[in-house]
Parts: structure tokens; C-alpha cells; sequence
């Protein structure tokens, strides 16, 4: 394997990891607007708040590693996606501000204002859906290239129905990934009020993310072709397995039966649909104008950004895996009794 395949497995883990773990985080502000907007403070607050207090600052770490990375592999990309992508990855950081800085203020304020619990949940569904802009334009068919540099057609954007279920179904997976964990968390709490709408609203989102998922997958068809085949000729088990563990994970939540199981498989449902897309769309970053092959960077610079990004990644994984097993499911601080 050479060190552009390397590189891209690396960057795409730690995109995987800022999915999953921005996911939680996005999802959990939606929540504690639900709470709040239905007077269920009491049963919802507490136990997300829990999660949130020692994990919230470390997940943008993954995305920040990604995209340093990316630019860092394969230098054209910046001016591709720096050109077409300025306004929605701007309004994309303008909202992961606003939303930080509100949910210091919800969280460490005397009092907890409606206006700020619903801009820091609703900034944290639309986060996601400006980042979604990247995958939909990598699709190819958005970009052109003039003589006066590259331009977004945003119409054609706007009215593409790949784009749009693309941006529901980050929003969507947002929800079925937060609502999964949370559940679990609350479940190991012994929160029971908390147990139960969490996990209703892990049971409403399931049929919609199986269905928006269909579309999309469809959509991309429309999109480009290419990358439709190859998915569907050569990575369809990839996609067999995502189903398949998206259906025990429901079993499981619905029965009530080993909830870490079925949210372990409820990553795994992710984790094969994630790198099914991201292998099959190879040698292309960004169709038809990057291909890794021909964009990477001088050999021995690929080398040392190779060795630098691994060792990122084996240190930032033992170390989320700390936080984890020492503050966040610790059982005294999950029931609530150490802070």
C-alpha cells in the first residue's frame, strides 16, 4: 500500500471519529432543546449534561486533524474546495462558535435561557448539514473551471436532489446516533425517565434513516454513475453489512436486550457504510479533478505526513479512550454522584 492509500485511510478514520463523536454531541443539544421546550428538564438534563461537560472540547479535534491532513496529502484540494467552499465551511465555523459559546453560557449561567438552549440545538443540525456541502460537491457535476478560476454552480446545487438528501441524511444520523448513545448512557445512569424518551426517539428515527439512506444511495446513481458502480458491483457487501447491522441494532433497542451490543452495532452500521462510500469513490477526492494518484505530495513529504498522522491517531485514541473509561463511564459520575 502506498502512502497516498495510507494517508486517505488515516484521514478518513478521523473523519469516521469526528462523525460519530460530533454526532453525539450535535444530537445531545437537540435534545436538551426537546427538554426544554417540553418542560422535560428534569428527566433529559442531567444525565446529557453528564456526557457533554468532559467530552464536548475534544471533538472537533478529529475534524481539525482531517482537514489538515487532507490539504497537507494532497494540496490541490485547497484550491478546489478553498474556491467553491468558502461560504458554507464559513458559515459552518461561524456556527461552531456560536454554538460553543452558547453552551457556555446555558451550561455555566445563573439561568437557562430559552433563546440560547435553541440556538446551541438547532446550530448543531445545521453544523453538519453545511459540512455535508463537501461530500456533495466531491460528487462531481457542481464545479467548473473558467479562466478566471473555479466556480460553484449553486444553482444546480440548490436543485440537485443528491444534495438535499445528502444534507437530510447528516441531519437524520445525527439524531439515530446521538438518541443510540444517549440511551445507553442513560440506561448505564439508571435513569429510567430519561431511558425511555431517548430511546423512543432512537425507535422514531430508525425507519427514516433506513429510507433516507435508500434515497441517497439512489440519488448518488443520478450523480455520478461511476462511483455508483463501482459501489454497487464491487463494495455491495459493505453496504449488505450495514443493513445488517442496522437491523440488529433496532432488534435489540426494541426488545430491550444488551444495549451495548446494539450500539456497537449501530457504529459498525456507520463504520461499513463510511469506508464502503470512501473506498469506492477511489482514486477520486474530488471527481473528476483530484485524484489522489496524481495529486499527492512528494514522496518523502507523504512519508512524513504518513508517520505524523498515525502517531496523532495512537495518541488521540488512547486518550479519548481515557476520558471515557475515567469520566464519562465512570460509574459514579454516570449515576450522578461525583462531578
Amino acid at each position: 500500500m502506498d502512502y497516498q492509500h495510507i494517508g486517505i485511510l488515516v484521514l478518513w478514520t478521523f473523519l469516521f471519529g469526528y462523525v460519530i463523536l460530533g454526532a453525539i454531541d450535535f444530537g445531545a443539544g437537540f435534545f436538551i432543546l426537546y427538554a426544554k421546550l417540553t418542560s422535560q428538564e428534569n428527566e433529559l438534563k442531567d444525565v446529557i449534561s453528564r456526557y457533554l461537560n468532559p467530552v464536548w472540547e475534544v471533538t472537533n479535534v478529529f475534524l481539525v486533524f482531517f482537514f489538515v491532513g487532507i490539504v497537507g496529502f494532497f494540496p490541490d484540494t485547497a484550491y478546489y474546495f478553498g474556491s467553491t467552499l468558502l461560504l458554507p465551511v464559513s458559515i459552518a465555523l461561524i456556527l461552531l462558535t456560536i454554538r460553543g459559546s452558547f453552551y457556555a453560557f446555558e451550561t455555566y449561567g445563573k439561568d437557562s435561557k430559552l433563546a440560547w438552549v435553541a440556538l446551541y440545538g438547532i446550530s448543531g443540525l445545521l453544523i453538519p448539514a453545511a459540512f455535508s456541502t463537501v461530500l456533495t460537491i466531491s460528487e462531481g457535476g457542481f464545479i467548473t473551471k473558467t479562466a478566471q478560476g473555479v466556480e460553484l454552480k449553486w444553482f444546480e446545487l440548490l436543485m440537485s436532489p443528491f444534495a438535499w438528501s445528502v444534507v437530510f441524511l447528516c441531519i437524520i444520523s445525527v439524531l439515530y446516533i446521538s438518541s443510540a448513545f444517549l440511551t445507553v448512557y442513560a440506561h448505564k445512569a439508571k435513569d429510567r425517565p430519561a431511558y425511555k424518551i431517548l430511546r423512543t426517539w432512537f425507535l422514531i428515527w430508525a425507519l427514516p434513516m433506513l429510507v433516507i439512506c435508500q434515497f441517497t444511495f439512489l440519488s448518488l446513481r443520478q450523480q455520478n454513475r461511476e462511483h455508483f458502480d463501482v459501489a454497487t458491483g464491487q463494495y455491495w457487501w459493505l453496504f449488505g453489512l450495514s443493513i445488517l447491522f442496522f437491523l440488529i441494532a433496532f432488534a435489540l433497542y426494541y426488545f430491550e436486550k444488551n444495549l451495548e451490543l446494539g450500539l456497537i452495532m449501530v457504529i459498525l452500521q456507520f463504520a461499513t457504510a463510511f469506508y464502503g462510500y470512501g473506498i469506492s469513490k477511489l482514486p477520486y477526492i474530488l471527481y473528476p479533478y483530484v485524484n489522489m494518484d496524481k495529486a499527492v505530495v512528494n514522496e518523502t513529504m507523504a512519508f512524513a505526513l504518513v508517520v505524523v498522522f498515525i502517531l496523532g491517531l495512537l495518541l488521540l485514541l488512547p486518550s479519548l479512550y481515557l476520558l471515557l473509561r475515567l469520566f464519562v463511564f465512570d460509574t459514579e459520575y454516570v449515576k450522578g454522584k461525583k462531578k
